[in-house]
């Protein structure tokens, strides 16, 4: 059982530890097995401008302040989606050296406006929690979460929401560029909700990746992987493709208990049309930022935010309407996948 303030955490010899903070919501969750969701907070550090939009975006909800912070409006827009669906949301961050499953207000606000937060996969959270430091969590750092979650109090978080997973760069195979996020994937088993992987990676050596880590990845709306961004393209078939929650929380089940498996099941949908970047605008941009001189020398994390920013401004901002778009169809989704597997799995 969770505790409602302060979950367990490990100690190495001789060292002091901090706790897994867990929001007294998502730990009440927990403990009586309700739907949860986790979200991600790179986007809020990293991936999203911190000025106002002034103006509501499509499928953004009454509630949206065109004159606050994007980030932080998007952030709490995903979060009011998941409630609505039914699911709790649970926002995974560093906070001032405490790693929290659930984000209250302030701290949401605080993160928000940190501009000196780092963003960290899951090799950064003990560095950014020794320092007593804030950070966003990628992909691979929101897993890492999840699975500290589930080790302090048994009760696990199984369905998680994003923009687009990392994976492998253009020059991979010299660079060695390839995102943490895949190996998280390959090692956590929580469904992943999201619209492919991010448009500037190298998409056919990300999907082999996948297939050669046993991570299943199942299209929704979808038979071809999408571009994060942009809409499918003809090529890069998918190896499953399942419409209805209820089939993808089976699979889910069936990959976990039945097989035993221990990786994640991806789930990838299309972002909305209406809001799409072509995908050869996308090309086109990502050449031109490649060989520009804000990008010349920067490797590593930096190298996704950079790159997407860059494109952001090629595509006069088109990107950011297709992000926000994007995270709140995969919040929804994810909101609908974790009441199925809830439903599947009978009263707790």
């Amino acid at each position: 059982m969770v505790d409602p303030t302060r979950a367990r955490s490990s100690k190495a010899p001789g060292a002091g530890s901090r706790a897994l903070r867990v929001l007294p919501e998502v730990a009440e969750a927990l403990e009586r097995g309700r739907p949860i969701v986790a979200l991600e907070t790179a986007v809020l550090t990293h991936g999203l401008p911190r000025e106002p939009l002034g103006e509501r975006p499509r499928g953004a909800d009454a509630a949206w302040r065109p004159d606050a912070p994007v980030n932080l409006e998007v952030a709490r827009l995903l979060e009011r989606i998941v409630a609505a669906e039914g699911a709790v949301p649970a926002t995974m961050a560093v906070v001032r050296g405490e790693l929290w499953a659930g984000l209250d207000s302030a701290r949401l606000e605080a993160l928000a406006a940190d501009r000196g937060a780092g963003k960290a996969a899951a090799r950064d959270i003990a560095a950014a929690i020794a320092g007593g430091r804030s950070a966003g969590l990628t992909v691979a750092g929101t897993l890492a979460a999840c699975a500290a979650v589930e080790r302090s109090g048994g009760a696990a978080i199984r369905v998680f929401a994003t923009g687009g997973i990392g994976g492998a760069h253009h020059g991979w195979a010299q660079s060695g560029d390839i995102s943490a996020d895949l190996m998280a994937l390959a090692r956590t088993p929580v469904a992943v909700v999201c619209a492919g992987a991010k448009s500037i990676l190298d998409l056919a050596a990300t999907l082999e990746m996948l297939d050669s880590l046993g991570v299943p990845v199942v299209g929704h709306g979808t038979a071809r992987l999408p571009r994060f961004i942009s809409r499918s393209g003809p090529d890069l078939a998918l190896p499953c493709r399942l419409d209805d929650e209820r089939a993808i929380a089976a699979l889910c089940a069936a990959h976990w208990e039945l097989i035993g498996a221990e990786s994640a099941v991806l789930v990838m949908q299309e972002p909305p049309s209406e809001v799409a970047v072509d995908a050869a605008l996308i090309d086109a941009a990502r050449r031109d930022a490649e060989s520009s001189e804000a990008l010349r020398g920067v490797r590593g994390p930096e190298v996704t935010p950079r790159l997407l920013a860059a494109i952001a401004s090629r595509t006069e901002g088109r990107s950011l309407s297709a992000n926000i778009g994007l995270l709140i169809e995969n919040a929804r989704l994810a909101a609908r996948l974790a009441s199925a597997m809830v439903g599947l799995s009978g009263p707790p």
